[in-house]
């Protein structure tokens, strides 16, 4: 099994990825977490938990006792340190990861940050997505990024809209966007490729099937 480190473990759509990590066969997730009192939770499931401030320096998150194969990046900072979490905080974990020999980088990313300066909100937090995107993209890394729409708080369908540019806004359930971002971590999909999601019909694996020819 390949293990996962999810940064942003605790956050709402992290632990939705943590979960289905643990149910997988393929992989075994790492929860990165800011505070000591948010490793309860996830040692409750018997999930293996790192402490990492992205503020600061995070090369110790490596030092595991299983070695890290992957990275899935779903931190973000509820628009608050935008810079210093969404933005610095990527690029941190993008050149500790460059230095551990990490195989994929996945990025949970958002609509609007390959064009930031046309949004009529939150420019701030997408401009720093972007900066962060292109800093991935621009590493050596193998990566995916993934750029949902607005997340709502529905119940899965296992069923998205996928396109390298949708040209057009909407929104996607959390529990879609983690089974995306999940599927994305496999060694055959998405590999150097961006792309935008929103609910739709085509189901999640056959969506993602199509993305091998998306290279943004």
């Amino acid at each position: 099994m390949e293990n996962i480190l999810v940064a942003g473990a605790n956050g709402t759509t992290g632990k939705k990825i943590v979960n289905l990590l643990k149910e997988s066969q393929y992989f075994n997730p790492i929860a990165m977490v800011r505070k000591e009192e948010q490793k309860a939770y996830f040692e409750a499931k018997k999930v293996e938990t790192v402490l990492g401030d992205l503020e600061q320096d995070v090369s110790e998150v490596f030092n595991t006792s299983s070695k890290i194969d992957k990275v899935l990046f779903a931190a973000g900072s509820g628009g608050k340190k935008v810079v210093e979490v969404d933005q610095e905080g990527a690029k941190r974990l993008i050149d500790a990861s460059n230095k551990n020999k990490v195989r994929k980088f996945v990025m949970l990313s958002s609509m609007g940050a390959d064009s930031p300066e046309k949004a009529e909100q939150l420019q701030e937090y997408l401009k720093a997505k972007h900066n962060a995107d292109e800093y991935l993209k621009s590493s050596g890394l193998t990566y995916a990024i993934v750029r949902p729409g607005s997340l709502t708080n529905n119940e899965l369908t296992n069923t998205i809209e996928l396109e390298e540019k949708l040209n057009k806004s909407g929104e996607i359930s959390r529990n879609d966007v983690a089974q995306t971002l999940v599927r994305t971590l496999n060694d055959d999909v998405a590999n150097n490729a961006t792309f935008e999601i929103i609910k739709g019909n085509t189901a999640i694996g056959e969506a993602l099937n199509k993305v091998s020819s998306i290279k943004a």
